[in-house]
This record gives C-alpha cells, structure tokens and sequence, in this order.
C-alpha cells in the first residue's frame, strides 16, 4: 500500500474528506452495529427484559469507550502535528505511550467491576427482576474492554498512517463476526444475554487484535516503539499521556454524556413507566451510538487534515474543512431524522414487538426523540473540530453543557409535558448547547 495514496499535503481539502469519510463512517456504524445486533437478537431471543438489562449495562461500555476515544484523539492530534512538523520519532512514541496507558487504566476498571458485579448493576439502577441477566452481562462483556482500547486508539493513528479502508475492516469483519455469533449463542445455544455478552467480547476482541496487529506489522510510518522504563522516561510518558487526555477529553465527556443519557432516562422511565418503559427507551439508545458515530465519523474524517494544516499553519484549508464538517453533518442528521418520523414501527419491529407495551412506548416517543437528532450530531461534529485545533475551552463547553443540562431536562420536561417530556430531554437539552455555543461564537467575533 502506497503511504502517498492520501497526500495531507498537497492533497485537495475536498478531496481527502471524501477519501477519508466514507471508509471512516461505514467503520464508525460498524462499531454502532455491533451493540444493535446484540438487541436485535436480544429483543427477539429473549425479550424486552434482555433489551432493559442490556441497557442498564451500556452506561459501562459508553464510559470505556469514551476513555478509548479520549486517548485516541488526543494521540491522533498530537501525532498529526509531529508528522505535519516532521517529527516522526514524536509521534510514534505518543502512540506506544497511548496504547500502554489505556491498556493498564482498562485492566484496573475491569477487575474492580469483576470482583463487585452485583454492586455494579445495582449502582447503574437495576431492578431485582432484571439484575441476574444485568450481572451475567457485566461478567462475560468486561474483559473485551481492553481490546476495544486498542481499537479505538489504533484506527485514528490507521488513518492517520493513509490506510482509512484497513480502519474500516478493522470494524467490519468483527461486526459481521458479531451478527453469526450473536445467532449462534442466542437461538440454537439457548444461551440469553450471556450469549449475547460472549458473542460481543469474541468480535471486539478479534477486531482489537486487527488493529494491533497493523500497527505493530503492516504500519508505514507510525508504528509503536519500544518501551523505556526508565524513571525519566516514564515521567515523560505520564506528562504526554496526560497532555492527549486534555486534548481529547471533550470525546470522553461526549460519552459520559451518553451513559448521563442512558443512566438518567432508564431512572425517570423506571419511575413513570417502569421496566417496559426502560425497555423502550432501550431501543432509542441502541440508535443513539448511529447518531453519535455519524457525527463523530465526520469529525474523525476532517481531524488528520486540520490537525496537519494547523501544524503547517495553513488556515485556509481549516476554513475548507470546517465547511465540509457542517454541510455533511447536517445532511447526515437530516436523512435520520426522516426515518424516525415516518419509521418509528419497522424501527422498533427489528428490536421487539411493536404490539408489546414497550414496542408501542417506543413507536409514541421516536418522533419526539428525532427532533434532537440535528443538533445532537452538529454538536459532536463541531466538538471534534476544535479538538483538532486544540481548543480546549470550546470542545469542553460544547460537552459540559450537553451532560449538565440533561439532568433538569428530564427532571422538569415530564412534570411539564408528561411522558412527551422524557423524550423530549435529549432534544431540548443538544438544541440549548448549541444555541448558548451560536451565541458565544457570535460574541466573540472571531471565526471558527
């Protein structure tokens, strides 16, 4: 493979974007899938039931992928930045001390939660009904954990490398792996949530495995380098991966914001509509990853161009890409929205059935959760943007205020407006941080 074949350059901004996005966003929804597929063939295999106590779980798994993305971005714009400065030695050691460190910080969270896995589901708001099939998820899905670290930081330095289609299959084929196991473990092995658990951790594992293995095999330039251990080289080790976690904790944030999503909303449909309305609102959240990767796939795809024109100082090509990243999030955002509103039943039908209690909750609430669904992927877009530029202050903004307003949103909406106000929450909640970010921008004057 031809390390020139994505020339950041000399390469047309417009160009790369396109070149970059499409393998970027079909491997992004391939991550997404994976959690989906599991539902789908929870929802039919086992029921609504499966479908809540796997989403009393899914605040665990946005938290670690938020560690995964934290690193991985931060590492991809520092990299992009030696690179775009020639330094390539830089950037190969800010990949190792990335992948070392999240690797130990997984293992830590992995064994804790092993050691107290009831503790664990009561703390993320299990009910007695759902916790047994809560904990023997939790068992058999954390030791998958340390390998999605690994692919998550690997496929932002893989594109970084000019290789976005082995990113792409590096989400692919654990995917389609995912979707033969999950049949396999669920209908003939009989095997329930558990099954659903093992299947997910044997495709993440692969599709870690898949990663790691370029980087250390087929990489051109950006390969690990070996590990000093010595004591002023681990304190330099912790100042650099302390510096990649400032850069991306905006996408740390952005999933803490999700598990808020998740924990608060399976609480408030716990207390007005009980298990079948968690079981419902189960469903919106196996679709909200698509939103967040859609947006987090523009984002990804426009990074190695910014960050390498910001480390070569051309601002003009940052202007180019910033355009990009707004029309092709927008364009995105409003195909979903469509097919919420006119689609809420077959979307629903591929979960549970729609003449079930939870299955009619959901198809009522979907066209009150899609008028979010716009804001929600600009917000995640333009947060990855100003990671790119190392604009602390506005990617933290953009999250804090997406996690911090969720908590009044579904606190006053339903006192408001009933059940229309839980779905409501997230909507309400993306369009007042986008419109405070509007205004901020405008008073500052300055251009983005």
């Amino acid at each position: 493979m031809n390390r020139n074949a994505i020339d950041f350059e000399n390469g047309r901004v417009s160009t790369l974007f396109r070149r970059i996005l499409i393998p970027t966003l079909l491997g992004s929804l391939a991550i997404s899938a994976v959690t989906a597929i599991d539902g789908i063939f929870i929802g039919h295999g086992v029921g609504a039931d499966g479908v809540a106590a796997v989403n009393i779980v899914v605040p665990i798994y946005q938290i670690m992928a938020g560690l995964g993305l934290m690193i991985g971005a931060g590492c991809s714009v520092v990299s992009s930045i030696h690179v775009g400065r020639h330094k390539l030695k830089a950037a190969c050691m800010n990949v190792t001390q990335a992948l070392v460190g999240s690797s130990l910080v997984c293992l830590l969270i992995t064994a804790a939660i092993m050691i107290w896995p009831t503790e664990t589901a009561r703390l993320l708001g299990s009910s007695e009904t759902l916790l047994p099939q809560v904990r023997d998820y939790l068992l058999w899905i954390m030791p998958c954990f340390v390998f999605e670290m690994w692919s998550f930081i690997g496929l932002f330095i893989i594109r970084l490398d000019g290789a976005p289609r082995v990113a792409m299959w590096c989400n692919i084929i654990p995917c389609t792996l995912n979707a033969v196991l999950d049949w396999v473990f669920i209908f003939p092995l009989g095997m329930g949530v558990k099954g659903a658990a093992i299947a997910t951790g044997i495709s993440i594992a692969i599709g870690g495995i898949m990663t790691l293995g370029y980087l250390l095999f087929f990489s051109h330039r950006l390969r690990p380098a070996r590990v000093k251990w010595s004591r002023k080289s681990l304190c330099l080790s912790l100042r650099n991966i302390g510096y990649q976690c400032r850069i991306g904790s905006a996408s740390l944030l952005g999933e803490l914001t999700l598990a808020v999503l998740t924990f608060v909303g399976n609480l408030t449909f716990m207390h007005y509509l009980g298990d079948d309305g968690v079981g419902a609102f189960g469903i919106a959240c196996y679709y909200s990853p698509f939103f967040f990767m859609i947006g987090n796939a523009v984002a990804q795809s426009a990074q190695p161009i910014i960050s390498y024109d910001f480390g070569t100082g051309r601002r003009h090509r940052i202007r180019q890409a910033l355009r990009l990243v707004l029309i092709t999030a927008s364009g995105f955002a409003a195909l979903v929205i469509v097919g919420f509103v006119l689609f809420p039943e077959p979307l629903t039908a591929l979960f549970v059935d729609p003449q079930s209690i939870a299955g009619r909750l959901a198809i009522e609430g979907f066209p009150y959760y899609a008028a979010g669904i716009l804001f929600y992927i600009l917000n995640i877009a333009l947060t990855g943007y100003y990671q790119s530029l190392e604009s602390m202050r506005r990617a933290t903004l953009i999250v804090t205020l997406r996690t911090v307003l969720l908590v009044p949103s579904f606190v006053l909406l339903p006192l408001w407006l009933g059940v229309p106000g839980i779905w409501l929450a997230m909507p309400v909640t993306e369009m007042l941080t986008l419109v405070v970010v509007a205004i901020t921008k405008i008073t500052a004057k300055k251009s983005l």
